[in-house]
């Protein structure tokens, strides 16, 4: 049989055996416990009260903090107690590792090597003596932090986050993991999120905090301040604009298209187009409905869309038939045209001030 699975078998025999003594499982199922371990024991050979083949199994670490760093590694976020349990301890999530674990001497000289690496900026050199480091002790901060800083400097930010956040995981204390948190999420655009990781190193580092981690917060606020005046400022123009930019029927700044009211009234001027500008002001009404249409664009752009008034400015401005504006008794002779320039001029009650900016 493996190596790898008598090793995995002594893991879940050890894990069994936690479970009982931290209050994970009842007193009440100690005997199914017990029972587990006996079989797993006599299907893989192995013996539980070896301690040496234990600790050659696990390290100075235990199933759940292993198994920890890989729901972390998978985005995993569970919280929920196993059945039965009676002990606070079993409400911890178990996405976070147990804590910093001591390390070997051969993780060390990993690590060390690695550190030599970053000296010399050769940075996939580092990442994969760190690898090996962490290979031995998954949940060992350091080891973790010190890839995320050769993850950063090889622009792998992405990478450099996640193992910035096991850092953080496996011991909160250590705040250089924090640090690199923030620096890794303020690149990848999380400017929130890097405020709030070097807002937890400052707070881990107690007495304010040290001057570079004040400064990375500093530059995170910032960021996090000029994102929400850019999406305020998004905000005022939207609210301002009555269509958007410009819109439908409405030149800019929301003052209404006379040139589309000038067309819809059979043309752009000359022999059988728009009458004198001056001459159609004159007239009380339309000078009333411009008034409106001025504060008002969507109301002129109903005007424009009224078939009647469409085919009766096709009748007296299109096609070559002449000129000049209509007799305005005869445009108000239709009940809906009139009803209309009621509306435009704020009168006709039903139509008063519709769509008015308050």
């Amino acid at each position: 049989m493996a190596t790898s699975q008598k090793r995995l078998a002594l893991a879940v025999i050890d894990f069994l055996s936690g479970s009982l003594s931290d209050g994970t499982v009842s007193s009440e199922d100690t005997e199914s416990i017990e029972i587990a371990k006996s079989c797993i024991a006599d299907t893989f050979h192995v013996d539980p009260n070896d301690q040496a083949a234990l600790k050659d199994a696990i390290g100075d670490q235990s199933l759940l903090s292993i198994y920890g760093v890989y729901e972390k590694l998978k985005g995993k976020t569970t919280t929920a107690p196993m059945p039965g349990a009676t002990s606070s301890k079993s409400t911890t999530s178990t996405n976070k590792p147990s804590g910093p674990t001591p390390t070997s001497p051969e993780a060390e000289e990993f690590k060390s090597q690695g550190n030599k690496a970053m000296q010399q900026k050769d940075y996939p050199k580092a990442i994969d003596l760190y690898t090996k480091a962490i290979n031995l002790s998954p949940t060992n901060p350091v080891y973790l932090s010190n890839r995320a800083a050769a993850y950063s400097a090889s622009h792998k930010h992405t990478e450099a986050c996640a193992d910035a956040e096991l850092a953080t995981s496996a011991d909160p204390k250590y705040t250089k993991a924090w640090s690199r948190l923030g620096l890794a999420r303020f690149v990848l655009g999380d400017a929130k999120g890097s405020m709030e990781a070097y807002q937890k190193g400052i707070e881990y580092e107690g007495n304010g905090g040290s001057e570079a981690m004040k400064k990375g917060y500093k530059t995170a606020k910032e960021k996090v301040d000029e994102e929400n005046k850019e999406g305020g400022d998004e905000d005022i123009e939207r609210a301002a604009s009555p269509r958007g930019a410009g819109g439908a029927g409405a030149g800019a700044g929301g003052m209404p298209d006379l040139a589309g009211l000038a067309s819809m009234l059979g043309g752009g001027g000359g022999g059988g187009g728009m009458p004198d500008l001056g001459s159609l002001m004159s007239n009380p009404m339309f000078a009333s409905m411009a008034q409106n249409m001025m504060s008002n664009p969507e109301a002129l752009q109903g005007l424009m869309n009224n078939p009647r008034l469409r085919e009766m400015a096709q009748n007296f401005g299109g096609g070559g038939q002449g000129g000049g504006m209509p007799d305005i008794s005869a445009l108000m002779s239709d009940p809906s045209l009139r009803e209309a320039a009621m509306n435009m001029m704020g009168g006709g009650g039903r139509g008063a001030g519709r769509g008015a900016p308050q």
